[in-house]
């Protein structure tokens, strides 16, 4: 009798265990995709002029993130659903990009071509660290090209192109091993000896300079 009572006893516990195991999953698997969408109405927030009402009609709290306009998903480490791509390329947006996107913590593809972007890319987006694809080509961006991008050991393409960058060309960006194509034209650029340097590191390792 006292021994199925024992046994009654740690079958309860185990499965109580792994109730709790799958409740913490669940709980943390909503917590970090709710980051992600906190992040993204960060974004809508710093949007002052949205010509198609794209952000303002699709990117709610009433709709799951992952069915938003221009986001794409995916499972990631321990099938969690996480942000993997941000497209919102031609909508014609008019704001800054909020430091607040760090936190997209899986990102792989970014692609913000052709809208009226401002101000500077915030040094949070230097935790972006699974980026493999960054398109801010079309923009209004100021400042200098920021030289943590020498620390998306992924990025493969980058374009910042038809931008107002402005300073030399940092040399982090030749740490990018991965790097196949990059495109810098028509910003604001100097700094020859940096720029030949840049070019000269990319042609050793068969990369595109545009």
């Amino acid at each position: 009798m006292a021994r199925t009572q024992f046994l009654l006893c740690v079958i309860t516990f185990l499965v109580l265990l792994q109730v709790a195991g799958l409740c913490y999953s669940i709980a943390a698997a909503e917590t970090n995709i709710h980051t992600d969408q906190s992040s993204l109405l960060a974004l809508k927030s710093s949007v002052t002029y949205d010509p198609e009402n794209t952000l303002a009609n699709n990117w709610s709290n009433s709709t799951f993130v992952c069915n938003w306009a221009g986001v794409t998903c995916g499972l990631v480490h321990h099938n969690r659903l996480r942000v993997e791509s941000l497209n919102l390329s031609f909508m014609g947006l008019v704001g800054t990009i909020p430091p607040h996107l760090g936190n997209l913590s899986f990102l792989v593809n970014f692609s913000a071509r052709n809208n009226n972007f401002y101000g500077i890319l915030p040094n949070e987006l230097s935790r972006l660290s699974q980026l493999k694809y960054i398109n801010f080509g079309s923009n209004d961006l100021t400042g200098k090209i920021p030289s943590w991008l020498g620390l998306l050991s992924k990025l493969a393409k980058l374009f910042l192109q038809s931008n107002r960058f402005s300073g030399s060309i940092p040399t982090s960006i030749c740490n990018l091993t991965s790097l196949e194509i990059i495109n810098l034209s028509e910003n604001q650029l100097s700094g020859e000896y940096i720029l030949t340097l840049t070019k000269s590191k990319f042609s050793e390792n068969n990369i595109s300079y545009v």
